[in-house]
């Protein structure tokens, strides 16, 4: 959900850089703690709904540019039953992290041309901690990315990777390289709401060049997950509604046919999601 440098610290303070260096901890490393509760999740092939802690993490300074979270799954103990979290045999930490370092400013060359501001080498590390082997996943995205001017009030970033497979839940894919990522983030600043900065942002990954399907006949070789997210910050409360559209969730096949050994049940990987997160940035 990152857009950027100052222009997010703007958008969630309302305030100047200057006034950002005295609210809060620190200029350039902006930090929250929020409280999700998300609606019908499809990256697993049983719905999930779960109520749970998070801590995000985003800042850019000279060469290094950084989003990431941390998840405490079902902390609450709210949930549905196929849902598992830190206390009923499930997973009790989730994160993902995205460090860029910028190859202009390593370099000292610019290497700026056409909408295209800046470039970096990009990477999207996932970990999930499980509890055993069918539920842990270790997923790292590699590559190459950029900053694109528009010559609109918005910010795009688009990153392409590789993907290496470690532990996934088990699949047939772990510990090799097995397909490729294109990301694509945006943030458009709407103006003020209630005393709040009022914001969409969104970001959207598109999974394909997987061989996955080709060896399961439940899963498949390519996934879309796109998120679409109003956010309304103050000095340093905020909220935020997100839309998510899943098509084959996971890689998992929608309508494919499973049994976990509780009967047979359809694959519902194809659809909407939703969340709702208060958070307070320090």
């Amino acid at each position: 959900m990152k857009i950027r440098g100052w222009l997010l610290a703007l958008i969630i303070s309302g305030s100047s850089p200057a006034a950002i260096a005295d609210e809060y901890l620190s200029d350039w490393w902006h930090q929250s703690l929020n409280v999700i509760g998300r609606y019908h999740t499809r990256f697993g092939p049983i719905l999930t709904n779960d109520l749970y802690p998070e801590y995000t993490a985003f800042g850019k300074k000279e060469w290094f540019d950084f989003y990431g979270y941390v998840d405490i799954p079902k902390f609450f103990g709210v949930g549905n039953t196929p849902d598992h979290g830190a206390w009923d045999d499930g997973s009790p930490l989730f994160l993902e992290i995205e460090p860029r370092f910028s190859i202009d400013k390593l370099t000292g060359t610019s290497l700026a041309f056409g909408p295209f501001k800046e470039w970096y080498i990009a990477n999207d590390y996932v970990y999930d901690m499980g509890d055993n082997q069918a539920s842990r996943q270790s997923t790292w995205y590699m590559g190459l990315g950029t900053d694109i001017s528009t010559g609109l009030p918005m910010t795009l970033a688009l990153n392409v990777y590789a993907k290496y497979q470690w532990q996934n839940y088990a699949a047939a894919n772990e510990n090799e390289w097995d397909g490729y990522r294109v990301k694509v983030k945006y943030g458009i600043p709407i103006g003020t709401l209630w005393g709040a900065q009022f914001s969409y942002i969104g970001f959207t990954n598109f999974d394909f060049g997987s061989e996955l399907g080709d060896r399961d006949s439940a899963r498949t070789n390519d996934s879309i997950a796109s998120s679409h997210i109003l956010a309304l910050n103050w000095t340093h409360w905020k909220t935020a509604v997100t839309a998510r559209y899943f098509h084959n969730g996971g890689q998992w096949k929608n309508n494919a046919t499973l049994n976990f050994g509780d009967g047979e049940f359809s694959v519902h990987a194809t659809g909407w999601a939703g969340y709702f997160t208060v958070g307070y940035a320090f």
